[in-house]
């Protein structure tokens, strides 16, 4: 297919698949593919009708009037029901068996745990919203959250809830510009931060970083401060307080408010290409339901499970899968402040065993870090309390995936493959585990209720096996609902690509089995010879060849083919780099996918520029493949020196 057609090209093959067992299916909420296509039905043809009957999972104070407004691109869901987002999350499970039920299972990366059940979470919630009261918070108020992974970082997100501050956390690695840039849009009246945090054995100075930050940003009126790691900080007479001496005078006694559905409950930052970050807004009853309903049925949850997402509460994935979607499904939630390589490479694996963790939820790239280190640090860690195996934040390749199933699944757990985006505000498309079989790199097909299709530029759908661009062609109520204080960029961004559709920037191709094969950004596709190349797909093969732990793929400017192939390749412990390897690199690619794809250039590099939540950043990569500035917002960058060693090595 030429570039004209905006079609995209795919060149990977995978043909494995993996059922769920009869035991596994036996015992799921959705047990076989007819009964997950009967409720997909049910959802495409009434979808007002199916959103309702699961919104009754949820506790209202008053019921909707109308389930949804439909105003492209603006939806409001529920319409004129009153719920609170915290009493979901914490009070309705107080009158039973829940009460006394471990919520957050915390562990620092020194060592120290602390284990919070739902009646002690409620009551530290209550006392923290009081606070907030007490310096001047109210319904309404945006509230910054600048914390480590702690159970307090969870504790101020349900206080914000629970009197209607809309929350913005910002992720604990962030430096004191982009708390100030966050700061500033978001009009922030309160920020709750921390003397410190660890990582790596290392304090993360975290007030520090905020009193520079509040030099930038005037709208902060008040600052509480966490004691995490006892490191001297300044406390500003009048503006600065301790957590914990003004939590020692609040009352417990806090009753939750009833706010409207659409009432805003928290903005999250992601970063943008003109170096703006977007703040993505999120609303309340819709939200709420869409991270529970979806919690629920990907996860297959049972009430004896111990759920583990190795997210920082500072991204999407942690307010969805750690706060508020486990937490109002009654789940137990593991926590983990710190590194998975501190103080050694198996501290996960540790984790999982000493806990008994059932569900485990990571990044591909966290799984490629551990391939890289080496399968010995599984050695003499029990991991058969795992059920259930999830992935998020990137296509995973299907290499990785084989090694996920088989060294930490013991090929007995399956695999939720799972897509969503900050702006879905919750999974989207994944295997419902007891009802489809599995294919390695593929995160099968929508969930009941999402209506996801491969569609060209004028949004025809695509043939099977075609590449084409993913969009979204119904509201759903998870969706976000705007661009905090930008709704024309919101249009523009998400609604005007792919006219009448949620425009995801992603490409994808459906297969014969209608499952979705997820390429990658649009925007880091490969023009090559008027062929448009998945970059995720030349990855797959890289990541394929024995000798390689991970790879990242870019264009780079080619006066013949319009772009060449560009490949970042990070090799696994005990590997050398040499040109006999290049040449059987380039070999291998052309192998698993054609002389098409054939690599121009291969680099080999220790580590890989990525985001501080595990994302490969291959702009920056192609700046450096083209010998180009880097350009563009580069905050989210977790370690500088990474983008100096390639540039030296390319001097």
């Amino acid at each position: 297919m030429s570039s004209s057609s905006g079609n995209i090209t795919s060149v990977l093959k995978e043909t494995r698949s993996f059922p769920p067992s009869q035991e596994f299916s036996s015992q799921a909420h959705v047990k076989s593919l007819a009964e997950y296509e009967k409720l997909w039905k049910e959802a495409a043809e009434e979808p007002e009708k199916f959103w309702a009957a699961q919104a009754d999972s949820l506790s209202w104070v008053k019921k909707w009037d109308k389930v949804l407004e439909w105003k492209e691109p603006h939806a409001k869901w529920f319409l004129g029901g009153k719920l609170n987002v915290s009493a979901n999350c914490l009070d309705r499970h107080l009158s039973g068996a829940r009460k006394n039920k471990a919520a957050i299972i915390w562990e620092g990366e020194p060592g120290d745990t602390r284990v919070l059940t739902y009646q002690m979470l409620h009551r530290e919630v209550c006392k923290f919203a009081n606070v907030l009261k007490n310096i001047g918070a109210k319904a309404g108020d945006r509230v910054t959250i600048y914390l480590p992974m702690v159970p307090e970082a969870v504790i101020a997100m349900l206080a914000c809830a629970r009197i209607g501050a809309t929350h913005s956390v910002i992720f604990g690695g962030f430096s004191a510009e982009a708390v100030a840039d966050r700061n500033n849009d978001a009009g922030a009246k309160i920020l709750i931060t921390s003397d410190g945090g660890w990582r790596r054995g290392k304090i993360i100075p975290l007030k520090e970083n905020v009193d520079q930050a509040l030099a930038k940003s005037k709208t902060i009126e008040k600052v509480v401060v966490l004691k995490r790691c006892a490191n001297p900080v300044t406390m500003k007479e009048g503006r600065d307080f301790w957590w914990h001496d003004l939590m020692d005078k609040a009352s417990a006694d806090c009753p939750a408010e009833p706010f409207d559905s659409e009432h805003p409950l928290f903005i999250l930052y992601t970063s943008g290409s003109t170096g703006k970050p977007k703040g993505i807004l999120h609303t309340s009853a819709g939200y709420l339901l869409g991270t529970s309903y979806s919690h629920r049925l990907v996860f297959d949850l049972k009430e004896e499970d111990i759920f583990w997402c190795t997210a920082d509460v500072g991204w999407i994935t942690g307010h969805s899968y750690i706060v508020y979607g486990p937490l109002c499904n009654g789940t137990t939630v593991m926590m983990y402040e710190g590194a998975p390589n501190h103080p050694k490479e198996d501290r996960f694996w540790d984790i999982i065993s000493r806990y008994s963790v059932s569900i485990f939820y990571t990044a591909p790239t966290a799984i490629r870090a551990f391939i890289k280190w080496g399968d010995q640090w599984l050695n003499g860690h029990d991991l058969s309390s795992l059920r259930l195996l999830g992935t998020v934040g990137e296509p995973i390749n299907p290499e990785a995936w084989m090694w996920y199933h088989k060294k930490i699944g013991a090929s007995r757990c399956p695999i939720v493959d799972t897509w969503w985006q900050t702006e879905t505000g919750s999974i989207m498309i994944s295997p419902l585990p007891g009802a489809l079989a599995t294919k390695p790199g593929s995160a099968t097909r929508p969930l009941p209720g999402v209506v996801a299709e491969v569609v060209d530029k004028q949004g025809n759908r695509v043939g099977d096996n075609q590449g084409g661009f993913l969009v979204v062609k119904k509201p759903w109520p998870a969706m976000l609902r705007t661009i905090y204080g930008d709704d024309a960029r919101y249009q523009e961004q998400y609604w005007t690509q792919v006219k009448g559709f949620y425009f995801t920037a992603d490409g994808a191709r459906r297969d014969e089995d209608q499952y979705l094969w997820i390429m990658g950004r649009v925007d880091d596709v490969l023009n090559v010879a008027g062929h448009r190349l998945s970059t995720m797909e030349v990855e797959s093969a890289l990541v394929n060849h024995p000798q390689v732990a991970e790879a990242a793929v870019v264009g780079k400017p080619d006066e013949i083919k319009g772009e060449g192939i560009s490949c970042f390749v990070t090799l696994k412990s005990g590997n050398a780099p040499t040109d006999e390897l290049k040449k059987a690199l380039r070999d291998h690619v052309v192998k698993e996918i054609g002389a098409l794809a054939r690599p121009d250039e291969i680099r080999f590099t220790e580590s890989l520029p990525k985001t501080r939540s595990g994302k490969i950043m291959r702009r920056l990569l192609r700046d450096i493949a083209a010998g180009k500035q880097t350009l563009g917002d580069t905050t989210t960058l977790e370690d500088y020196s990474i983008l100096a060693k390639l540039r030296s090595d390319e001097e």
